[in-house]
């Protein structure tokens, strides 16, 4: 499980951008963030992944807390919880399956992600992870000859491939079509049925979020002003983001 208490944070030299956020994310639940543009949702996801250092707050996964851990934290975050930001960064010229074998740059060493090496005995649960987020047929062919959607879903398999627990995506789904979307999100929530894994995801557009979440929680103006179970929210509710 993880536990963020009191978590705030303010830009050096200018505004406090979130301030006071709480909550506790559980194994197999899928969490979508809703809130105004500018609201705080991708900085807390950001701040999740440790990509943006914390003013203020705790965080406590399976039971360690990350910060007076110091590096040994760093590195269980970066093992355990991958980002995924608006539009995966993949490796143009590989094809899905390399893709998702070689892993992100902050996975692999740099001469792993130039020469394209990896293990044969990976190989097999690199196929199944491609398998099971719907490209098997894609497999061989080059990223940057995917969709967006396909692109989507690869970066999804390489982050579990390499042991990621938990998914912080920043907009998964912007710039998708429908169906590409609802293939993403679908994804997503199988993962988290099946696999127990985590889900994070900022879902701004749509009643994506009604339609897939387990858990809806909103922001304004840096706080935490909705916490729900996963539902058609209320006319209340949505103005209160």
């Amino acid at each position: 499980m993880i536990r963020v208490s009191e978590l705030s944070k303010q830009i050096p030299g200018g505004p406090r951008v979130l301030t006071g956020i709480s909550l506790d994310i559980q194994p197999g639940e899928f969490i979508a963030i809703k809130g105004a543009s500018g609201s705080g949702k991708s900085m807390l996801l950001r701040c999740l992944a440790l990509r943006e250092k914390w003013s203020g707050g705790q965080y406590i996964v399976d039971d360690v807390d990350i910060f007076k851990r110091g590096l040994a934290g760093k590195m269980k975050i970066r093992r355990e919880m991958a980002y995924m930001e608006e539009k995966p960064v993949l490796i143009p010229n590989r094809t899905a399956l390399k893709n998702v074998l070689i892993g992100a740059a902050y996975q692999t060493p740099v001469w792993r992600r130039v020469t394209g090496m990896v293990r044969s005995d990976d190989y097999m649960g690199a196929m199944d992870m491609v398998e099971k987020v719907g490209l098997l047929d894609k497999a061989h062919q080059k990223a940057d000859k995917l969709s967006g959607g396909e692109k989507q879903r690869v970066a999804i398999a390489r982050a579990l491939v390499h042991g990621a627990k938990t998914l912080l995506a920043d907009e998964p789904v912007s710039g998708l079509d429908p169906h590409a979307s609802e293939q993403v999100l679908s994804d997503l929530k199988r993962l988290c049925t099946l696999q127990g894994i985590s889900v994070v995801a900022v879902l701004h557009q749509g009643d994506w979020a009604e339609r897939f979440a387990d858990r809806i929680i909103g922001l304004n103006n840096g706080r935490l002003v909705l916490d729900i179970k996963g539902r058609r929210m209320t006319e209340r509710e949505k103005m209160l983001l």
